[in-house]
């Protein structure tokens, strides 16, 4: 199911990047767009609702949530093909990872802004696996306190990120929008809520 071969490691270490990891990912991208309870939602920001530019859904194991922007999030139950990838992704990695958020980037416009994922569920230093399905977007990195783009790298089909322990509090990342783009994308971020 993935290939963790022909990495590169950049950022001085904090991300390990696999452009060909996934194994049958149109297959994967296929079912995913149309089995996964895609919804649309809001955040607050800066105390004003917004409509979230883009579909999502958080799967994983029972009796999990996770809070951010003023919302809490419940697991719905995993989908066969993202448990077994889940679990894959921790034996090749020897992570513990036990949920994962969906993001579905309807084309170009659809976008993710600037953050760090260093909610308190996601423990001190935590250890997130991003997975790439569909359109090549940009995955752009500022450094935190910064407020212009330092690099961008472009995620191809079946790419693989795992942001190591210690990216979240140095760097922030966003997905900015990219014209011309009219295919869908899927991000899917693994990661381990710390429950208790």
């Amino acid at each position: 199911m993935i290939q963790l071969d022909h990495g590169e490691t950049l950022l001085d270490g904090l991300l390990d990047y696999y452009p060909q990891a996934i194994c049958a990912a149109d297959q994967l991208l296929r079912q995913l767009l149309t089995e996964l309870p895609w919804h649309s939602d809001t955040i607050t920001v800066y105390g004003k609702q917004h409509v979230i530019p883009r579909l999502q859904c958080w799967l994983g194991d029972p009796g999990l949530s996770y809070c951010y922007s003023g919302k809490t999030l419940s697991t719905q139950p995993w989908h066969p093909l993202l448990q077994q990838l889940n679990q894959a992704l921790n034996q090749k990695l020897g992570l513990n990872n036990n949920s994962v958020l969906c993001n579905l980037y309807r084309d170009g416009q659809d976008v993710m802004g600037w953050h760090s994922d260093n909610e308190p569920e996601l423990g001190a230093e935590p250890v997130i696996v991003s997975v790439s399905l569909g359109a090549i977007r940009d995955f752009a990195l500022r450094r935190r306190g910064h407020s212009r783009m330092d690099c961008k790298l472009p995620l191809p089909h079946g790419s693989v990120l795992v942001m190591q322990a210690g990216m979240q509090r140095s760097w922030q990342h966003s997905l900015p929008r990219r014209a011309g783009i009219s295919q869908p994308r899927i991000n899917l971020t693994f990661r381990r809520l710390v429950t208790g």
